[in-house]
């Protein structure tokens, strides 16, 4: 089969990669001409993902994987289309369909009759059929679900181990129509591998929803259930400090029996995923109220840290801070919507002098995202951001004239930290 994976960032890459492995001819499609040309050298554009490298170079030389910037050629050569293009919401929480549409438009104009289009991205529920289903035909002049099958089908992968979780979680699909949903079933089946241990309790195959919209729900749901129960630990947490409680020990006591699955608490939510689709899911259903709380309770974590910080200190004017991890998770090179934003923002309100710094950027890397980079400068307090494994090991000695250190993630040992103040939230 020929196949256009349009997008090849930290998902599509990956997914071209693993369709490319089952034996089929695939053209990757992004608007980076850098991208577009260290796939065709067979280099990783981006480093952290396990055996990206290693299957990426052998699908190169194998001459089953290629890159074009020209996205219209590469779908006109193809009998399937995912699309992973990033969606992301303004301030107000309203999608930013910009590159989507580009990339739709695109699409179209490449189409042809048989096409099977996928699209990966999280949506809104609806938009599928509402919106890119008449954009498709406008452009192609072919009609959806009669000349050509549509697909909602979501990425439900962590960057860092795609292809373990392509093969660990079912594979969900929505179709226009009943034609589409086949035809999707029937694409997925032949460019994803299945986890068949006896021990699940249901098939980990390809799942067919019944329509887009119940697709497109299914992403949202499980994302913002993430983001709702995060959203109530954290609310745990801060009771807990106001009562003198450590709030790890009553969730570990929780989650003992088999009803009660609480998350933990932490100092931000952050990546492409938690903190923006549950803000899609309220511009479907504005009257979520569960929902608008916990986004906003994660939001104000950042916030909340900085008050413990300054509860415990006193006056941040004037005095140095270290936060530690720009990442927005460990092991990860990503600071998308990362809570070292908000920190430092908060940080500076408090009259604080932050600075940030992060095992896996460089200081000019840290300075190009907009960042104070840390330069060997002292300071008084840290806070830990993010959970790199990397902090550990970390103890006084490591950061001189440190009084405080405020863990947000509850990944330093309090016993390596004595003589100073070790601080977690919810204790």
């Amino acid at each position: 089969m020929n196949i256009c994976v349009v997008a090849l960032g930290k998902i599509g890459l990956p997914l071209a990669v693993q369709f490319a492995s089952k034996g089929h001819n695939v053209i990757g499609a992004d608007v980076n001409p850098k991208v577009v040309d260290a796939v065709n050298a067979g280099r990783e554009p981006f480093p952290g993902e396990h055996r990206l490298g290693e299957l990426m170079g052998a699908a190169v030389a194998a001459g089953t994987l290629r890159a074009t910037t020209d996205t219209a050629a590469a779908v006109a050569e193809s009998e399937a289309v995912v699309i992973v293009v990033p969606l992301f919401v303004d301030a107000d929480g309203t999608p930013d369909f910009g590159w989507m549409d580009a990339a739709t438009n695109a699409v179209a104009a490449g189409l042809r009759p048989g096409t099977l289009v996928s699209y990966e991205t999280t949506l809104p529920v609806g938009t599928t059929r509402d919106r890119w289903a008449p954009m498709l035909e406008a452009g192609s002049g072919l009609r959806a679900g009669t000349d050509f099958h549509l697909v909602f089908s979501p990425e439900r992968v962590l960057t860092g181990r795609v292809f373990a979780d392509l093969r660990r979680y079912p594979k969900l699909v929505g179709g226009v129509d009943e034609a589409s949903a086949k035809a999707g079933v029937l694409f997925y089946e032949s460019v994803l591998d299945f986890d068949e241990r006896e021990d699940l309790p249901r098939p980990n195959g390809v799942w067919d929803l019944g329509s887009a919209e119940a697709s497109e729900m299914a992403k949202l749901a499980e994302t913002t259930y993430r983001d709702v129960n995060i959203g109530l630990a954290n609310q745990f947490a801060r009771f807990a400090d106001r009562q003198g409680l450590d709030v790890m020990k009553v969730i570990e006591a929780c989650n003992s029996q088999p009803y009660s699955h609480i998350h933990r608490p932490g100092i931000a939510v952050g990546g492409h995923c938690i903190p923006i689709y549950p803000q899609m899911y309220l511009w479907n259903d504005p009257e979520a109220t569960v929902v608008r709380a916990a986004r906003e309770a994660n939001a104000a974590m950042p916030s909340y840290a900085v008050d413990v910080l300054a509860a415990a200190y006193g006056d941040l004017a004037g005095a140095n801070v270290l936060v530690l991890g720009a990442a927005y998770r460990g092991a990860v090179k990503e600071t998308a919507f990362s809570g070292v934003f908000p920190l430092v923002e908060s940080l500076r309100a408090k009259g604080a002098v932050p600075f940030v710094s992060d095992p896996m950027y460089t200081v000019e890397e840290l300075e190009h995202e907009g960042l104070p980079a840390h330069r060997g400068e002292p300071v008084t307090a840290v806070v830990v951001q993010a959970d790199h494994a990397e902090y550990r090991e970390l103890a006084p000695e490591d950061f001189p004239g440190v009084r405080v250190l405020l863990d947000g993630r509850r990944i330093t040992d309090p016993a390596r930290w004595q003589g100073v103040r070790h601080l977690v939230l919810g204790a």
